[in-house]
Parts: C-alpha cells; structure tokens; sequence
C-alpha cells in the first residue's frame, strides 16, 4: 500500500514536472535572433539603414536607406550584420512577403547610385519584393536596366512618385511622409526587448535544471540528510521565485516603455513594429506567469513528499529510539525475580520497584506520546501509512507489556510483604512467648498463688495465638503458591516447628502450673525450661538468622537475639545463684554479646569490603568486561570506589585481628580504639569523596557492567547500596561503644571507652565538618592555611561599621544577615548558605565565601543586652562589629567558648615570645637599651594591656596581638 502511494505521488510530481518543462521549453525556443542589438549597437547606430516600422500596401516591411554619403566604406561585415539583424526583425508571415527597399540617393552621384543599388541587392539577405531608389537628378534611366530586371528596381525622380507606391503614414518625415520614428529610441526599445528575451530563456533553462533536479531527487533515510535536502531545496526554490520576480519585473518595466498601446492599433503614431514588439513582451510575460503557476504547484507537491519523508524518519528515529529503550526495561524487569528473604528486603524491593517503574516512566510516556504522532500522520494521509501503524501497533503492545508486568511484579512482592509480615508477626509473638518463660520468677511459682499467677499469664498469652501465629501449614502453601521458593517454602517450615515447639512448651509449663495451683501436699521446687534448650530447637532464633544484605536492620537483627539470650541467661543465673553477684554477673553476660556483635559485624563488613573491591573495582580492569563499560566510567575507578581498598587494608589486616584479642575482656575494648584513632582519619577522605561517587553512579547505574557484576555476585541489592557501607560503619562504633560503655560503668576500662566514644564522636564531626568545608565556593586562598577547622554552623548576623554610612549602620542594626561562620585556628570565615536541589548527596548545601578576619585582629564579647544567644565578634579594635545570634544559648556558649580557647592560645604564644626575646636580648647586650627603643619593654607594655582586656570581668573582649602570628587571608567579600 505505500509502495502505491508513493509510486503515484511521484507520478504526480512527474506529470505536473512534464508540465513545467513543457512551458519552459516553449520559451527557450521562441525565435530569438542570435546577433542581438547590443553586439552590433555602435553599428546600428550610423543609421545606413534602419527599420522605420513601415508597411506597404500588402503588409511588405519598409527598410530605408537614407541619404549617407560614407556608404562606400561601410565595411561588408558590418553592412552584412545590420542587414542581417532589421531582417530578422519582423514576424515569419511579414517577411515572407518580402521587404521594400526605400533607398533614397537624391544627392548622390549616378556612379554612386549604381554602386549602391548593387551592394544593397546582391547581399540583402532576405526575401526582395521591390526596391524603390530616389534618384539623383539628371541620373539616365538605361544605366540600371539590367539591375532592374533582375531584382525590380524602380527609379523615382521626386518623393511624390514615391508616395504611389508607399502610403505616407508608412513613411518617415525625411520622406514626406507622418510616421514617427526616433532611430535611438528604436535602438534603446530593441536592446531593452531582447534583453528581457534573454533574460525569460535564462530563467526557463534555470527552472528546468531546478525542476529536473527535484524530480529525480531520492528521499534520504535519516532525519539530518532529509533535514539538509529540504533545506537546501527551499533555499534554491527561494531563489528560483527571485529571479522570476525580477524577470516579470524587468517585462513589465520594458512593457511600460513600450507605452499602452490599443489592442486593434489604432493611435496615430503607432507602426506595426511597436505593435509586434508589445504583443511579443505580453507573451513572454504570460508565458513567465504560466510557468511560475506551474512550478508553484510542482514545488507544493515537492514540499509536501519531503517534509511528509522528514516526519516518518522523526518518526522512524524516535521508534528505534524508544523500541531500544522499552527493550532494555523490559529485559530489566524480566530480572527481578527475587521476592525478598525478610520484610525488610521485601520493602527494599518494592521501593526498587517503584523507583524503576518511575524512571522508565519516562520511555513509556515518551513511547506512548511517539505512538500518538504516528495516528495523527495516517490521519493526515501520510504516504508510508503501512510503515508507521505496525509501528505504532508495536509501541502500545510494549508499553502495555510493561506495564502489566509492573503489575504482575508488584501483585508478586505484595504477597511476599504480606507472608514475611505473617511470619514476622509469629516469629515476634513466638519471642515474646519465650521471653515470658524465662522471666516467670520460680521461687514465686512454688506458692499456690504464684502458680496460679504465672498459669493465668500463659493462658492469656496463648489467648493472643490465633492472630499472631500460622494456623495451617498446607493453607499456607496453597495461598502463596505462586512465590514460594525452596528458601522461603523451608523458612515457613521453620517458623511453623519454632511455634509449635513454643507451643509444646507452654503446654507442658501450663500442665505443671496447674498441678501446682490444684494442691500441693509437699513442698515443690519446679524448675523452669531453660531458654538454651529453646535456642538448641530446630528453629532458629529470628534475630539470628538475619542475612546482611539489608544495611538498616543489620544492627538491630544481630543485637536483639543475643540481647535476649542475655537476658535468658540473667534468668538462669538468678535461678541458679543467690543476689550477691547477680547484677556484675548480668552485666557481664551484656558486655559479651555487645563484644561478640562487634566482632560479627566487623567480620561481615571485612567481607562485604573484599566482596566489592573483588566484585566489581576489579572487574573494571577486567579485559573481558571492557564491552559492558560505558565511556563515562573510563579511569574513573578511584571516583567511584574512593579509598574503601585503604579501608578495606586497615580492617583486614589491622583492626579486626586486634578486636580478636579482646574477647574475653570486653571492658578493654576501648584502648584498641584509642590505639587505632589515627588511622580512622581515613573515613575522612572516603567520606569527602562520597558526593562524586554518588554524582558518577546516578549518570551510570542502568551500565550493564553493574548488573553483570551483581547477577555473578549474586548479590539482592546494587552496589550503591554496598558503597554506603563504611558511612554506616564509621556511625555503628559509637552505638555499640555506648552500649559497652552502659555495660562497663564500674569497670577498668571505663575510662578508655569513654574517651574511645569522645574520640569517635571526634571523627564523626570532623567528618561532618570537612562535608561542608569542601562545599565552599569563591575561596581564593588555600583553606588548609588557615589551621584546624574547630567549629561550623549557621546564624544570623548584624554588622556595624564605625566608617560606614550612617543609613547603612541604622539598617544594619535591624536586617540581619543569613551567614554560616567556619571557625578556624588562625580566621573566622563568613559564608552565605545556598540550598541545592537534588538527590542524596547533591541536596547538600554550598557555601558562597563573603569574607574572612584574621584571628589575630578578633575580639569577643560575650554578653549582649537584650537576648542570652547573641554576643559580638569584633574586629581591628572594634572597627567593625558583627553581632552573632546563635539558635540555642548552648551553641552561643560553645563557640564562645571555643574563641575563648583561641585567644587563650594566641595571648599565651605572645606571652612565650616576648619572654623569649626578652631572653635573647639580655644575653646579647652588655647594657640595658634605653626605655624608648626596647622591644621587650613595648611588648611588655602590649601584653600588660591585653591581659587586661583579656580579664575584664564584665566582657571578654579580644586582643590585636604584635608578636608575629601566622598570617590568615584578609577580609574578602562585602557581606
């Protein structure tokens, strides 16, 4: 069908093409002479012999030869090319006719006459009807008889005669007769109509070569190509339509100075020459607007076929486009089989699900939004309607599949969230069970009151069992069949046998209670189950068998088991032991399993560690996984993986081999931490690298190299997810050293884990701060130059300048300022937050540097009337002021602080210098200087005056320090 259709557009094109060539032909072959006016102006203007437009009395055209006495030296070559050129001159039927010969030689000699009569007749070119000569007087008739015989010359003696032969309208004033004829305006009007002449066949030999261009122009098969021949053809198309405008242009000009002649000639004045030169400019003129009609309608349908060719390769582009995109979606979603091992990882799931489903929304809608433009253009009688509706027909059945394979994925982990959330609900009902067990005091159960007590506990605990525990395990089978997997059909067999064994257990405690509670005729020591047979059953413990794929509830999986075991064996001890000891006993029974945590965690992060930098940074230098790499991920190894191989070093080799040895002294584990600070700096770096990682995994986490990597890893979640690892880790010490920490008050190493924690602590600020340290912008200086960054944060800011304009001061005093100030050793920077949007990462702030001042200039004051968070930063003795309002009076009293310790140090190094010089000066100098030029005496006098400053009870203002302190960067930036 569209092989049809565009076989009979194109013989439209052809049809309506053959019609503009027609046209253009019929120009080009009108009867233009060769010898134009303008070759042979300057002979035709010696005027030997001229075309007066006059007729005889049969319509003979009249050619005149007036009186030129130099007609003997009139070259033959120029005589021949006027002759040539005035005989041409005249219609086909005219000159048919013949012409008449008007030669007038009234003032020549007879030798002259017969010389002439003879030149003009035997070369005249043209058909001779008669020669009419206007003789000399006194000129012998019989002199010219054998040249009137031969080519009917007839001698006249006076005008007179010649007015019989030819009427005098037909002739020139020269020749008594009315006719006016200008020979230069003749000659102007002639050179005028020839050039539009040429100019007509120039334009029809251009718009043939056009059209012919375009009609055997081959549709391109891409966008560009047919974007540059559409293009390329307006263009031409443009210019074609100019020179026609100039060509109708020049025929109307030429026609106007023809002047308006009437249709029968009629006008006094007017020759049939005048006559012939309109209606042969009017037909030019038709003939140009015949074929700009034509060639409208040709390009229109030209137009048409290649903007119809560049909409189906738009179209064509953006299915192949959109097809390979929906493959790889689909591909991609055909890859999440899993459905989950735990809730958490469900959920995991189900957000992954989500976040794909709204990232290849994008290609869906685009592909659906590709489909729609493909239904308009068969609506619009597109010529490739069979190409573009199979195509369109392809494009929904994907998006359709897609979708309901979403559907189908999402039904799926609904019911797996469902399943584990009923496995959950047991396996939490099936802990609280237990830990009722074991926290039932025995010594009160060998009353009969305490049996009955601990019987109605169970009995209103077992009331709770039919909406927390698994009813039947073949209705369980039968109503999640179609997720069920070994793994998961073998975890609920699990938690079935934990319930039931639970249950068996309750029983038999309900059955001795109530032997208990009927009579008791001696006295009873019942003894409890110990939990240890519990944990020794078939069925795990739900905190242990916690896998480590899901980061968020490592922690807490791992630390609620064996904190209930803990606490079991708290029991058991009671049991077992009098009070004395039993609360060391627990503690330390507490301090184990925060150690052997630890330790586990610490195990499986070295693991988690090597698997990635094996797995995946590995792989990158893996020859036989370069095709899977996208450009964008070349030598960018270190970007994404950052420093994690150092950290990866310092735990394998280092730290988890020195936590071994504290294992069976807990409380100690605080001084492999302090050992070990320094080398947690390296989290630093990792951390501060973090934002690039993030910013290089979004542009490349769909690259085929990573799911490659993580389907032979066999790993559930995506790498990400593992490059957040040693953020997490670095944040889960401090948690377990509090807990240790809880555990170990009384301890010998409480001590050291209280300053491991404070230590840790330490890092993570630094951590923090260095985070936002790197995301300052307009910095010219090196930040590393102005010492140890101690604090950061945001306030608002009020400045007073004492040299500033007072509107200005008045302003300032009452339009705060939004500022984050990063204190450092040596300046005080003032920074202007700026929010950014983004994901993860990227929604961190920057920072814009305003300015900075020098340490060494800065004063404080602590107090500020009016509001306990604000005091004063001032600078270059109080030259410039900066009232600083804090969010909290804790943070205003932490910074204070802080600068406090500061200038301390500052006033301390200047006290040291002094002192120092003071020392060098004394043993160098036999004398004392005078009193006027001695350094140490000035600087004596100086640091008496700080110190006074420095201790003034009512406010703690600063100092300007004269002993040579590290220079910091200036003021910058106006605020």
């Amino acid at each position: 069908m569209t092989v049809s259709r565009l076989s009979l557009l194109c013989r439209d094109l052809w049809a309506l093409w053959l019609l503009l060539k027609a046209g253009a032909d019929e120009i080009m072959h009108q009867d233009i002479v060769p010898l134009c006016a303008a070759d042979i102006q300057d002979q035709l203007k010696k005027r030997f012999a001229y075309l007066s437009g006059g007729r005889g009395q049969d319509g003979s055209p009249v050619i005149t030869f007036p009186d030129y006495p130099a007609f003997s030296e009139i070259p033959d070559k120029e005589f021949q090319n006027v002759m040539t050129y005035l005989t041409s001159i005249p219609s086909l039927q005219d000159a048919g006719i013949g012409f008449i010969l008007v030669i007038d030689r009234r003032r020549d000699k007879w030798t002259s006459v017969k010389a002439s009569v003879l030149r003009i007749a035997a070369s005249f070119p043209a058909n001779l009807q008669l020669v009419l000569v206007l003789r000399p007087t006194g000129f012998f008739q019989r002199t010219l008889s054998d040249i009137a015989f031969k080519f009917n010359v007839i001698m006249l003696s006076s005008v007179p005669d010649l007015h019989s032969y030819i009427d005098k309208s037909q002739l020139t004033e020269d020749l008594g007769g009315t006719l006016d004829y200008c020979h230069s305006r003749w000659l102007c009007q002639r050179m005028a109509i020839e050039s539009f002449a040429l100019m007509v066949k120039q334009t029809a030999q251009m718009l043939q070569s056009f059209g012919t261009e375009l009609a055997e122009t081959e549709l391109p098969n891409d966008v560009q190509s047919t974007s540059s021949v559409l293009c390329a053809h307006t263009e031409k198309k443009d210019k074609a339509k100019e020179d026609l405008r100039l060509a109708l242009k020049e025929g109307h000009s030429v026609l106007e100075s023809l002047g308006e002649l009437q249709a029968e000639g009629s006008e006094p004045g007017v020759n049939q020459d005048q006559l012939d030169n309109q209606a042969t400019v009017q037909r030019l003129l038709a003939q140009l607007n015949e074929t700009e009609a034509a060639f409208d309608e040709f390009w229109a349908k030209h137009q048409q076929k290649l903007e119809q060719c560049l909409q189906l390769r738009h179209f064509e582009q953006g299915f192949r486009e959109v097809k390979a995109i929906l493959d790889a979606v689909c591909q991609k979603v055909a890859t999440f089989t899993d459905i989950g091992n735990s809730l958490a990882h469900v959920e995991h799931l189900l957000r992954d699900l989500a976040s794909f489903e709204e990232k290849s929304g994008v290609a869906v809608e685009r592909a659906r939004a590709l489909s729609l433009d493909g239904e308009q253009l068969i609506e619009n009688k597109h010529y490739a309607v069979d190409s573009i509706r199979p195509k369109c027909q392809e494009l929904r059945h994907l998006c359709d599949q897609f979708s309901a394979e979403i559907v189908r994925r999402r039904g799926l982990l609904s019911k797996s969230l469902e399943l584990h959330r009923r496995l959950e609900t047991s396996l939490k009902w099936c802990d609280e069970g237990i830990y009722l067990l074991a926290s039932q005091p025995v010594d009160k159960c060998q009353s009969q009151d305490g049996a009955e007590a601990a019987l109605q506990e169970i009995e209103k605990f077992l009331e709770t069992s039919a909406e927390n525990k698994i009813q039947e395990l073949n209705t369980i089978y039968k109503e999640y069949e179609s997720i069920l997997n070994q793994d998961l059909m073998e975890h609920v067999r699990k938690v079935f046998q934990k319930q039931a064994s639970m249950e068996e257990v309750f029983h038999r405690r309900q059955a001795s209670l109530k032997k208990l509670a009927a009579r008791q005729t001696r006295p009873v020591q019942p003894v409890a189950p110990r939990p240890e047979a519990l944990a020794k059953s078939p069925c795990p413990s739900p905190g242990i068998r916690r896998g480590s794929e899901n980061s968020s509830s490592e922690g807490g999986a791992l630390r609620r088991g064996p904190y209930r075991r803990a606490k079991s064996e708290m029991s058991e001890s009671r049991q077992g032991r009098g009070s004395a000891g039993e609360e060391e006993e627990s503690l330390a029974i507490l301090r184990r399993h925060v150690m052997s945590e630890l330790l586990d965690t610490e195990r499986a992060y070295v693991e988690e560690l090597l698997c990635v930098l094996e797995g995946y940074a590995a792989e990158m230098d893996n020859p036989l996984m370069a095709h899977l790499l996208s450009t964008g991920l070349h030598n960018k190894k270190d970007v994404l993986f950052g420093n994690m191989e150092e950290i990866y070093h310092f735990h394998n080799r280092i730290f988890l081999r020195e936590l071994e040895n504290y294992t069976d002294c807990p409380e100690l584990v605080g001084r492999c931490f302090l050992e070990r600070m320094e080398d947690f700096q390296i989290y630093e770096k990792y951390c501060q690298n973090k934002p690039r990682s993030e910013s290089l995994w979004r542009q490349c986490s769909d690259c085929p190299f990573f799911q490659e990597c993580q389907r032979k890893l066999d790993h559930k979640l995506s790498l990400d997810s593992y490059l957040l690892k040693p953020v997490q880790r670095i944040t889960k010490y401090q948690l377990l050293l509090k807990e240790m920490l809880k555990y170990s008050k009384n301890c010998e190493g409480a001590e050291d884990l209280q300053e491991a924690l404070s230590s840790i602590l330490g890092i993570l600020k630094a951590v923090n701060d260095s985070m936002h340290l790197i995301a300052i912008t307009g910095y010219d200086g090196n930040l590393g130059d102005l010492g140890k960054l101690l604090m950061q944060g945001s306030f608002s800011v009020w400045t007073d300048h004492k040299r500033g304009h007072t509107k200005v001061k008045e302003l300032a005093r009452f339009k705060p300022m939004q500022r984050h100030l990063f204190l450092h050793e040596k300046a005080v920077l003032f920074c202007k937050k700026r929010e950014e949007n983004g994901e993860g990462y990227e929604k961190a702030p920057s920072y814009s540097y305003k300015q900075s001042l020098n340490m060494a200039a800065v004063g404080i004051t602590e107090n500020v009337k009016g509001d306990a968070k604000k005091f004063e930063i001032w600078y270059n003795a109080r030259e410039e002021v900066y009232i600083v309002q804090a969010p909290t009076p804790e943070i205003k009293a932490a910074w204070v602080n802080e600068i406090r310790k500061v200038l301390t140090s500052q006033l301390q190094a200047c006290r040291e210098a002094s002192q120092h010089r003071a020392l060098e000066q004394s043993q160098s100098l036999p004398l004392p200087a005078p009193t006027s030029t001695s350094p140490s005496r000035g600087n004596s006098r100086n640091l008496k005056k700080l110190e006074e400053r420095k201790t003034d009870p009512l406010s703690l203002e600063g100092y300007v320090s004269s002993a040579p302190l590290p220079k910091a960067p200036e003021k910058g930036k106006e605020p």
